[in-house]
C-alpha cells in the first residue's frame, strides 16, 4: 500500500439489513422501524441505521489492506440519511502512512445520486503475520 491507493465497495441497503442490524444492536428507534412515527420527524420517513453502510468501511479496510489487517480508530460525520433501497459506495484512499505502518485513510460513502452520506478517517495497519 501507498499514498494515493483506495478501494471501492457498493452495496444497496435492504430492509433485511436493518432488520439484522436490530437484532444484532437492539437499536429498535422507531426512527428506522415505524413509517409513522418517521414521517413526523425531519427526514419525514424512515432513516437506515448511519452504522449500516459505515460498516462497509470495514470490509474495505480488509480487502485493500488484506488478512490481518487492524482497525485502530475511526472519526465519522454523517452527513446525509440512508433510506432503504439506497445504493450507496464507500470509498477508502490512503491518506498518509506513518513510520510505524499505521494508514490513514479517508473514508467516503455516496448514494447513488452522488450525494455523500457520511466521511471520516480511519487509522488501520496490517499485523505481521508469522509463517508456518
Amino acid at each position: 500500500m501507498k499514498v494515493g491507493d483506495g478501494h471501492e465497495i457498493t452495496k444497496k441497503m435492504t430492509e433485511e439489513d436493518l432488520n439484522k442490524f436490530v437484532e444484532i444492536s437492539g437499536d429498535d428507534n422507531p426512527l428506522h422501524l415505524d413509517e409513522a412515527f418517521a414521517k413526523r420527524t425531519i427526514f419525514k420517513g424512515r432513516v437506515v441505521h448511519g452504522l449500516i453502510p459505515f460498516s462497509l468501511v470495514s470490509q474495505g479496510l480488509t480487502r485493500m489492506m488484506g488478512p490481518g489487517n487492524i482497525w485502530l480508530s475511526q472519526t465519522v460525520k454523517f452527513t446525509f440519511p440512508v433510506r432503504i433501497g439506497d445504493t450507496i459506495t464507500v470509498k477508502l484512499k490512503v491518506r498518509d502512512i506513518d513510520n510505524r505502518g499505521v494508514h490513514f485513510i479517508e473514508t467516503k460513502g455516496f448514494n447513488q445520486s452522488g450525494k455523500l452520506v457520511f466521511e471520516g478517517e480511519a487509522q488501520s495497519k496490517l499485523l505481521p503475520i508469522k509463517k508456518e
